[in-house]
């Protein structure tokens, strides 16, 4: 039967404001998603047997195995909106952190998603598979192709960014996990006491690559380090260890720093005091002119 490999990128969110919070409960937000040479290994298998079978490996601690990873999620909804009678046999190797901030669920779900209409084309149009990825969550949709991109409504509305080029970041994680729901409710509790975001511009003004120290902000930080305190000590030690500016993921608790070159950002990486829970990476984000769709980091590759 068909198998492939599909490379899903971790994201960062290069500044992230949040615009309102929706009737139904969702936030409207803006930000400029850059995906990241950090990623998961998806592989998947076509078979004869019904289902989705889910096989983990890597760093997975606290990543459910059973029929509620998104992974599998987004296997069983392609297969019921194609009405395929095939199973799907995913191999998953994981890398990025969950929950961290950096879409790692998300992404599996997407390269899930990519992969399967690769496998099997035509199975689910273009339009269906987007409403399929939202219904999953909201930065689905952004991993159906992902490249560096202004995002806003719940995640739904995605423009690609031209002439954005690639950055040396350095990844921290503090070792506690913040889940995302906790972060926005808490986000909320504390609107009223909390600077309102800037209008829509503020983002787009990124793309000018000007003043990214103030630009590159995240408004759900405040909240985020209220719940994990160590996210302020951290972001106190990145900064002093030379980055050109620092911001929360997402909603956390990784936080990134922006350096001059890969060699910058692990000689950071090195001066960051040891805590036995604290995980770094050096990783660089995918620029604008990547080509779309190319081997196995980026694209599908069938074998």
């Amino acid at each position: 039967m068909p198998a492939l490999e599909v490379f899903a990128p971790a994201k960062v969110n290069f500044g992230l404001r949040i615009l309102r919070r929706r009737p139904d409960g969702y936030h409207e937000i803006e930000s400029l998603f850059l995906p990241i040479d950090l990623g998961d290994d998806v592989g998947l298998s076509l078979r004869d047997e019904p289902g989705v079978a889910l096989t983990l490996s890597g760093e997975h601690a606290g990543v459910p195995a059973d029929a509620t990873n998104l992974a599998v999620r987004a296997a069983a909804g392609f297969l019921a909106a194609g009405a395929r009678r095939v199973g799907v046999a995913i191999r998953l190797v994981k890398r990025v952190p969950t929950p961290g901030g950096l879409g790692g669920g998300s992404s599996d779900a997407g390269a899930v998603l990519r992969g399967l209409a690769a496998l099997l084309p035509g199975a689910v149009p273009a339009e269906r598979l987007r409403a399929l990825a939202l219904r999953l969550g909201a930065d689905v949709p952004f991993f159906l192709d992902p490249r560096p991109a202004l995002v806003g409504g719940i995640g739904d509305a995605i423009e690609p960014a031209a002439g954005v080029p690639g950055f040396a970041l350095l990844l921290a994680h503090p070792g506690p996990s913040l889940a995302t729901a906790d972060v926005y409710a808490a986000y909320d509790a504390a609107a009223a006491s909390l600077t309102p975001p800037g209008a829509g511009p503020s983002i787009r003004a990124l793309l000018t690559l000007r003043d990214l120290r103030a630009l590159v902000r995240n408004d759900l930080e405040p909240a985020a380090t209220r719940l994990c305190p160590a996210v302020a000590e951290l972001r106190r030690e990145i900064e002093a260890a030379g980055a050109q500016a620092v911001s929360l993921s997402g909603s956390g608790p990784t936080l990134f720093g922006v350096f001059p070159s890969a060699e910058a950002a692990a000689e950071a990486s090195h001066r960051l005091k040891r805590r036995e829970q604290l995980r770094t990476w050096v990783v660089e984000t995918a620029p604008s002119n990547r080509a779309r769709g190319r081997g196995v980091r980026w694209g599908v590759a069938k074998r």
